[in-house]
């Protein structure tokens, strides 16, 4: 069922499968050919997570639309740790 297959991952289920990646690719025991391709797995799944994320943003910004009835953008920025 190629629909299983196309379907896009929880941002949940995505992060975690990226941080397994993660993990294995730091242990550096992986082959080249394995390597490459969780390089790339791991990049559809930042993608999907970076699409979920903006796509909450842009909901939380018109639901605070909504509550406040005005017509302005309260800007969104996440805090970051570094």
């Amino acid at each position: 069922m190629d629909t299983d297959k196309n379907a896009k991952p929880s941002f949940e289920t995505a992060l975690a499968r990226l941080e397994a990646i993660v993990d294995a690719m730091e242990q550096g025991d992986v082959p080249l050919a394995d390597l490459l391709a969780k390089y790339e797995e791991g990049t559809k799944l930042l993608k999907v997570c970076e699409t979920r994320l903006k796509d909450a943003e842009l909901k939380i910004e018109k639901l605070k639309k909504q509550k406040d009835g005005g017509a302005g953008f309260e800007s969104f920025e996440p805090a970051r740790s570094e």
